[in-house]
């Protein structure tokens, strides 16, 4: 299906995002909604409350399971046979994988050969067939030859009606949960995520900001939106693999440019101390991309939601315990030398 045939705002209304996940409801997770409630946080943001969706502890240990799932039930019944393809640096790969296993799909997935180990395991625990391709355009290059010579689907890791669609029910559980919110903030990649939760919360409460927040070396959607067009990076760099496509699509733009108010972008040194302070004020353990929507609130986005009732979608938690305790102490010392080090 091409999904660019219609306007992409009229492709994901409330009916239709409310449509899929009733269509997803009893294999996706309705994650909890808690507020961040710590002495250093009420601090920085001067008594406004934080409330954090944790997306970290959805199926397969992030958000990519909605959209996943999402485009897998889209595959018509006559195409399923051929079973399902992905590309990805870990997440998506885990992901279609996953969805794939849970309609009886086989999935054969392309990751890069320098794709986490921790992540290459956990595809291959959900039934993949992994392929290892050295950078982008090889990988990509293969998941195409996989498509055209097996026929098997493509499963976008973000762009597209279904990817939106599945997406959007982060926004309708966490705008059902804390209904008076200021404002959300989001990390973002290919904007998959920030395009499905910007649209259900949007088409509810108008009156809710949505910010979304990305990595310096990887910062394709901010710079789309100031050109006004989707646009490729010559390369991209940041320890927030998940939120690095050298590419914004237009599907996910169009949306994203119709319904988010701003994107910011921090650096990676502001990600890691953003872990360091989820496991320090929240006791959670998270990946770098889920770290970057924090380290938008505490930095660039901090005097626009002082004093406000925000949300924080942390999309996810897929990283080895080497890794982790790598960034997390840079983190630190980041954080030791800011403004952001304890009173």
């Amino acid at each position: 299906m091409n999904e660019m045939s219609q306007n992409p705002v009229a492709a994901v209304e409330l009916s239709k995002i409310q449509g899929r996940a009733a269509l997803l409801a009893g294999v996706i997770f309705e994650t909890p909604v808690v507020e961040l409630a710590s002495p250093f946080v009420t601090q920085l943001f001067d008594t406004g409350q934080v409330f954090l969706k944790l997306e970290r502890f959805q199926k397969t240990g992030t958000f990519k399971a909605r959209g996943a799932l999402s485009n897998a039930h889209s595959i018509p019944l006559e195409k399923r046979e051929a079973g399902i393809t992905a590309v990805s640096a870990g997440n998506h790969a885990i992901a279609a994988a996953w969805a794939a296993r849970q309609l009886g799909l086989s999935a054969k997935v392309v990751m890069q050969s320098s794709a986490n180990s921790f992540r290459v395991g956990r595809a291959k625990a959900e039934g993949a067939q992994v392929i290892f391709k050295d950078g982008g355009p090889a990988a990509f290059a293969e998941v195409e030859r996989i498509v055209r010579e097996e026929r098997r689907t493509l499963i976008h890791p973000f762009e597209g009606e279904n990817v939106t669609l599945g997406t959007g029910g982060v926004g309708l559980e966490f705008i059902d949960a804390i209904p008076d919110l200021d404002a959300v903030i989001i990390s973002v990649g290919g904007g998959g995520l920030i395009s499905g939760v910007a649209a259900a919360i949007k088409q509810i409460n108008s009156r809710c900001a949505v910010y979304g927040v990305e990595p310096k070396g990887a910062a394709s959607m901010s710079l789309s939106l100031a050109e006004g067009r989707p646009v490729t990076l010559d390369s991209v760099m940041t320890v927030a693999d998940s939120l690095a496509p050298p590419m914004a699509l237009p599907f996910a733009f169009s949306v994203i440019a119709h319904y988010v108010d701003d994107i910011v972008t921090v650096s990676d040194d502001d990600i890691c101390a953003a872990m360091a302070i989820y496991q320090e004020e929240a006791k959670l353990a998270v990946e770098p991309a889920a770290a970057a929507a924090l380290a938008g609130a505490i930095g660039p986005l901090r005097q626009r939601i002082v004093g406000k009732c925000i949300g924080i979608v942390v999309c996810g938690a897929n990283i080895d315990t080497e890794s982790y305790l790598t960034l997390t102490e840079r983190g630190r010392r980041h954080m030791s030398a800011q403004l952001l080090s304890r009173p």
